[in-house]
Parts: structure tokens; sequence; C-alpha cells
């Protein structure tokens, strides 16, 4: 009788948060169950599941290792891993090295501890400040393994001492092989799934910690998919999702790939904490699809004499079968995913989407985790405050559905508590998601004598849509005394440059207008609850686009000071794309478009009526103000932070790019935004902690490290733009194009 070779597996997104170890392990359990009612062998957990991704310098403290090694123990005596193989992620501090490791499972018995070969160091990550690569000492082998001493209480509870330590992989009694890559390996060069491969590994599990960024998923799909296309076998991929206290949002996305084909995939954006995948796998089209590859068989029999015979790596399970036979009645579950030859279609969500999904979600995890009793927003009328109230819209949209569908669910739970509806037995859930934005989002349209009509009318058809509890008030009175202490303590009155006064007066008298107002916010904060006979404090929202933060042109300590901003790595261009998305998404929120396409203005300088624009509502724009457009600053962002130029390499770049424009008016361009951007660079240093959604932001703290005091003059480089310039003098042809 044929043995089978049907296995199925399970992978999930889970919403960790860093250090919440009880409630980690709780999302864990969860997860494990619902592997076992689907019928699962296998589960893939993320990377650093059990303390959270996030945990940063805590890494650092032994006590973070200590705990997690309590967890393990207690999913083990919980009964997580009976009868289920886990792949769990967790820091394993190993001859005196800390190390980011997959941790094995079966029947509370640790099989194998699998560290990490290449960390993650670019952008927001951080790991080798934490970890150490992994390094396989001369002489180790499977029949020879490198041991890990387990905490005394192991051997107390489950009897085992040690456990073997490397780069092995698991070999089932039933002839199934498991393998492990983790996350940053999938993306260096040599990839570890291609040695594992070649070993003849047919399940490979990759536990991520992968972060959102705009247009990332598709690239790591297509890692994926190229993966198991070129070497066969089956790919299991998991990842953290939402926000565990820190600046990014992990954004799911586990999947199952087979072959090259994608049998599986967990949602990118969701409010639910735990989202598991299965697939029932045949192995037999793994060996078949490896074999009918020649060039596959002469690397994978090259490999094996290179290691003195193939098994080395291969740790023995004899006492575990993963296969299940479909003729075995015992083996039935009417839970289990049938076998699919067919390959599902990737979900990949267009920027526009992305720009409300991810923050909304990410909005909604710091909401239920912070205890405030909701938000607070300046809603000026324009296209960035717009964008933070349309992303808090979304998060209604989405977590009312959910509430709705489940109301004794987590969510609907979550949505009680934070609307403060959650006394006695009740199950109330929002109606609708105005019903719930009436709860938990307080817009105030915060006016001067410099502010239009036009913007008004905006904000309050805005919050009525949306369902916002709404006011509209002047701050006249504020700027007013805070001039006239001003006047009585320097005998002088500030004038604005079309009264009269210097640029410095002028700056001024705007910069207090806005500062006003993030005082004015925080008032609101703390005591609207209480208007309106509630408890707790309101978080406020900053609405700065990335744009703006790395030109500078924003007041230190104004609106764009707050608790969190949700748009503060997204440019301006995508957040108005995703006002015109949501205005056609969504019945009812048709002033998002006409938001989007109306001329951007700060409104702290008199009206002029002359130059004022019926769109815009005012004379001052926000282009005119900055010198440079917001497509501009697109490109300099881009090539700054992703592309790595500084003043000449980004100039030589831009002369090819706007060939239409002369090399001294791209010079003068490119010297302007630099000059701006240094001597506004200390804004980012005080910078409202941001969703991180753009390659480019200048967020200071964390993704983009370097000074904030610059020669702002940029004595050498501009010399050298300069010098290029001269080598190109203008003709007429260059002339005519900027007529």
């Amino acid at each position: 009788m044929t043995a089978s070779t049907l296995i199925t597996l399970a992978t999930c997104n889970l919403n960790q948060w860093a250090l919440d170890f009880d409630g980690n392990v709780q999302r864990i359990l969860e997860s494990c169950r619902q592997a076992k009612q689907r019928g699962a062998s296998y589960r893939l957990g993320p990377e650093l599941e059990i303390c959270g991704y996030g945990c940063e310098d805590h890494f650092l403290e032994n006590d973070t290792f200590d705990h997690c090694w309590e967890s393990l123990a207690q999913l083990l005596e919980e009964g997580a891993t009976d009868g289920l193989v886990c792949d769990f992620g967790m820091p394993v501090l190993h001859a005196g090295v800390r190390y980011n490791c997959r941790v094995i499972c079966h029947n509370r018995k640790v099989l194998q501890i699998r560290p990490k070969t290449a960390m993650a160091d670019n952008g927001n990550y951080r790991e080798g400040r934490y970890f150490t690569a992994y390094s396989t000492p001369a002489g180790s082998s499977a029949n020879f393994p490198e041991k890990h001493l387990l905490p005394t209480t192991f051997f107390a509870q489950f009897g085992q001492r040690d456990v073997p330590f490397g780069l092995y992989h698991l070999h089932c009694a039933d002839g199934t092989t498991i393998g492990c890559e983790s996350c940053e390996e999938l993306w260096t060069p040599h990839a570890s799934h291609i040695d594992l491969a070649l070993r003849g590994v047919e399940i490979i599990g990759n536990g991520s910690g992968s972060h959102h960024e705009l247009r990332k998923l598709s690239t790591r799909m297509e890692l994926m998919i190229s993966a198991t296309r070129k070497c066969g076998g089956v790919y299991l991929y998991s990842n953290q999702r939402g926000c565990d206290g820190g600046r990014t949002y992990y954004d799911g996305g586990a999947m199952i790939v087979v072959n090259g084909r994608i049998v599986a995939q967990a949602p990118q954006f969701d409010v639910h904490d735990v989202n598991l995948i299965t697939a029932t796998v045949d192995l037999e089209d793994v060996r078949s699809y490896r074999a009918s590859n020649p060039a596959f068989g002469i690397q994978a029999a090259r490999k094996a004499t290179e290691e003195g015979g193939g098994g080395s790596n291969a740790l023995m399970c004899d006492d575990i079968h993963l296969v299940f036979d479909p003729r075995n009645t015992e083996s039935l579950n009417k839970n289990r995913p049938k076998i699919t030859e067919e390959s599902l279609a990737l979900k990949i969500f267009a920027p526009e989407e992305e720009c409300c999904l991810g923050p909304a979600c990410w909005l909604w995890d710091y909401l239920r985790r912070s205890g405030a009793g909701g938000f607070f927003l300046p809603l000026s009328g324009g296209a960035d405050s717009a964008s933070v109230a349309g992303i808090v819209a979304v998060m209604c949209i989405l977590v009312t559905k959910a509430s709705r569908e489940d109301p004794e669910g987590d969510v609907a739970k979550d949505c009680r508590r934070v609307c403060r509806q959650d006394q006695g037995n009740s199950l109330w859930v929002p109606s609708s998601p105005q019903e719930m934005a009436n709860f938990v989002l307080h817009t105030t349209f915060m006016g001067t004598e410099n502010s239009s009509n036009v913007t008004n009318s905006r904000a309050q058809r805005l919050g009525d849509a949306i369902g916002s509890y709404h006011l509209s008030i002047k701050i006249d009175l504020m700027v007013k005394s805070v001039l006239q202490v001003f006047q009585i303590t320097t005998g002088h009155m500030p004038r604005f440059a079309s009264r009269g006064g210097t640029m410095n007066e002028d700056l001024a008298l705007q910069n207090i207008q806005a500062r006003l107002r993030m005082v004015m916010a925080y008032l609101m904060a703390q005591l609207l609850p209480w208007v309106r006979g509630r408890s707790g404090f309101l978080l406020v929202l900053g609405s700065a686009n990335v744009d703006e933060g790395l030109r500078g042109y924003m007041t230190k300590y104004d609106c764009s000071s707050a608790d969190l901003n949700p748009i503060g790595a997204i440019s301006k261009g995508d957040l108005k794309r995703m006002l015109v998305f949501l205005s056609k998404e969504y019945p009812g929120f048709e002033v998002l478009g006409e938001i989007a396409n109306a001329p951007p203005t700060a409104e702290l300088r008199p009206i002029d009526a002359a130059t004022a624009t019926a769109e815009a509502g005012h004379s001052q724009t926000d282009e005119e103000d900055m010198g440079m457009s917001y497509e501009e600053l697109g490109y300099f962002g881009r090539l700054r932070k992703i592309a790595r130029c500084g003043p000449v390499s980004m100039f030589r770049k831009l002369l090819v790019t706007w060939s239409h424009l002369a090399p001294s008016e791209v010079a003068a361009k490119v010297k302007r935004f630099f000059f701006y951007y240094s001597v506004n660079r200390h804004k980012m240093t005080t910078i409202t902690p941001a969703y991180h959604a753009e390659g480019y932001s200048p967020d200071d703290n964390r993704f983009d490290l370097r000074q904030f005091l610059y020669n702002t003059r940029w004595t050498r480089q501009f010399a050298v733009i300069d010098d290029i310039v001269a080598q190109h003098p203008e003709t007429d042809n260059d002339k005519d194009k900027n007529d």
C-alpha cells in the first residue's frame, strides 16, 4: 500500500504587542487551537512572537529572555503543541550571546532551536544592535549537534535538559522534512531556502516581522513565489500584524506557496488579533516538480557530495508523523481545507488604499491599547487634516463591521470599552460607522480672522459626513491677548508684511496662530470628555505630511505637534489620491474629493481679495510659500533618502530627469531644497511619532538618522554644482524651453 503524502499546514498573522507576554501567549494559543481545529499538523508563527518583535532595547535585558522561557513553558503546559509541530519565534541567550531564534516544539518537547543567520539592519531595523548573526561552529552536524541547556524548570516540568542548537532541519518518521528561514534571510543574495531545498527539505517556514511600507507587499510576494518556482517546495510565511508599540505597522499577509503557486493568503490589513490560514498539500507534487528539473537534480547531488552525503543536517524525529491518510476515518476533518491545483489571485491594494487601511488599523491598535477614549483632531478643511479624518473614518468602518459580525468577539469588546459602552452585560455595538465616530472622533475648526468661509464650510461638512463631534471656534481672542502681552512688555506691535511689517514680524504672527492652535488642541483633548459627561482622555492627532516635514514647512510646536500622526510619512500626492478614492468608495464622503482638488493653504496671513481664488478661498498657498511644488518635493525626498544622493549627485540626476529645464534652473531648485531642508532639520528632532509608510520619511527619531545642525551654505557641494552648470552653458533652446 502506497504511503500517504497529504499534509495540512497552518500559518498566521498575530497582532502581538511588545512585552505583553500574557496577551501574546493567549494569541499564540488561539492560533494553535484554530490550527488543530482545521486538521493541521504544523503551525508557523511570526518572528519573535512570544515577546513581540518591537522590544528594541528591552532585548538587552535578561528579564525579556526569562519571560520568554516562562511563556514557552506555559504554551507547552497548556497543550499548544499536543499533536501539533509548532514553530515559535523568541530570543535565546546561548553561550552568552543573544540570538533571534526559531524554537520548534512538539508534544511538550523542544525539538530544535534554530538561530537567525542574517540581521535586518536597514531602515527601521536595528537587529544587529540586539542580536548576533549565527555561524555554525566547525565540526557541528546533526549527528554531533551543538546543545543548548534549557532552563531547569523544563526538566522539572517536561523532563528535558537540553536541545540541539543550530542550522538543522527536521526529518520526520513519515519522510516529511521541515526547515526554517527567518525574515531577512529571504532577502539576502544567498537565501537559506536555497540550501534547504538542495538538501531535500520540502516544507520551509519563514517567521517574519516585516512592517508595512507603501508598494512593498508585491516585492515580498515575488521573493516567495520565485523561491518555490525555482527550487520547488512548500513555503509558509507568517508575519506579525498591527502596531506593537511603535511607529511601524506590521502588515500581516501570511501566505502558503507551493511550487510557485499561492494557495492561501491572509489579510494584509485587519482589526482581528488572529488570522490563521491553512492549506492541504500533496508532498508528491513537490517531489515530482523537483525531479522534473534536471538542473535542480545536478545541484542537489553536488550539494550532497560537498557535505559528505545527504542527511548530515537532518535531525531525525522518529516519533513524529505529519501526513494524514484520507482513507483513515480518524483523519477525516470537515474543517480541513481541500487540495487545490489553482493559484490564488494576489490581493494587493493600490497605494491610495494602503494609505488609509494601514494607518486606520495602526490607530485602532494604539487607541484600544492606550486606554484613551478617542481622538481629537484640529480640522482645517484642508487636505492633510481631512486625510487624517478620513483615516479615522475608515477605522470606524472596519471596527463597526467586525463588531456587528461578532458582537461577542474581541473586536466588539474593545469597541465597547473604547466607546465607554461596556457597563453591565450589554452586547452593544455601533449601528453605523458614524455612530462610532461620534464617540471616538472630536474635530474642531480653529479659525481666525485670516481663515476663509470656504475651509470652514468644508470642515463642517466633513465632520457631518464622518459623524464626528464637531465644533467651530475662533481663536482671535487668544492671539490678540498674547500680542497685547508682547506689546506691554516690549512697546512694539508686529505687523504682517502686507501691512508694512518685516518678514520676521510676518512669520511671528503666522507662528503664534499655529502654536495657539496646538495649545487649544490639548486643552480640548483633556476636557471634551468631561464636557460630554464621559471619562478618560483624547489622543491628539497631527496632520503634517512627509513632504512638509522634509522641507520643514511647518511651525515647530504647532498642530503638527501631537500624540500621533498617521500621515507623517505619506506624500501629498498619495494623500490627494487617497481622498479621491475615499470620495468615490464611500457614499457621503464626496466632500473629500472637493478638498483634494483645492489648492493647499495655511491661511495664516490676511486674505488678499485681489488674488484669492474660489477653490482655495485664500490668497496664501503652500507651494508659493515653499518656493517649490509638492511634486518636486517628492523627487527631492526619494533621491535624498532612497537613492542616497547628496546635493551634487541629486543635481546630476535631475539634469536628466528635468531635461526640459536649463541647468541653472535645476541647480537653483536643488540648492533651494537643500537650504530649507538643512535650516529646518532641527524640527525633525521633535516631530510627532508618525506611522511609517514611505521610504523617504525624514523621521529623525528612528528612520532617518542625520545631524540637525548643518552648514546651510553647503559651500563645497554648491561650488561643485556651480562648476557643472558653468560647463553646460544655457543655449537658446534651453531658454525657449523656459518661456
